[in-house]
């Protein structure tokens, strides 16, 4: 079975959170998703996730911290996931290369359909949303 390595960015400004909409004929397709992409040859997770966001949304961001990797088996093939909380330094989103975009608070994450793959991520990032993005609890 086939397996790749995605770098996927949290990035995060003024407490929201981007996420993206994965095209409808990609694999996928509709879901919501932490932008990012495969990993090349040669290439740094960190460096994988700035190139891709600026190819996918047109920004310009800057890895924080690696908060946790994933692999889930699709039945085509196994990804292996490294979600990074990022910090964006600048540019305006853009869809590029995605369906749609939007900057969310940490709670609305849940009104969106994810991959399977995020789920961790999601319910960890919704729990510790005061440690990550520097949130008092309850707002």
């Amino acid at each position: 079975m086939r397996e790749i390595e995605v770098g996927c960015a949290i990035v995060e400004k003024n407490g929201k959170i981007l996420i993206a909409q994965r095209k409808p004929d990609s694999f996928l397709g509709g879901c919501w998703e932490f932008p990012g992409g495969k990993r090349e040859p040669g290439e740094t997770m960190e460096n994988c996730v700035v190139r891709e966001i600026r190819e996918e949304l047109g920004i310009e961001i800057r890895t924080r911290e690696l908060l946790r990797n994933d692999s889930f088996h699709y039945p085509q093939k196994i990804v292996h996931l490294s979600f990074y909380l990022c910090d964006w330094v600048s540019g305006t989103a853009q869809k590029i290369d995605c369906q749609d975009f939007r900057w969310v608070d940490p709670d609305e994450l849940k009104e969106y359909t994810f991959p399977i793959g995020d789920e961790n991520m999601l319910s960890e990032l919704i729990a510790k949303k005061h440690i990550y993005f520097g949130l008092q609890r309850g707002s």
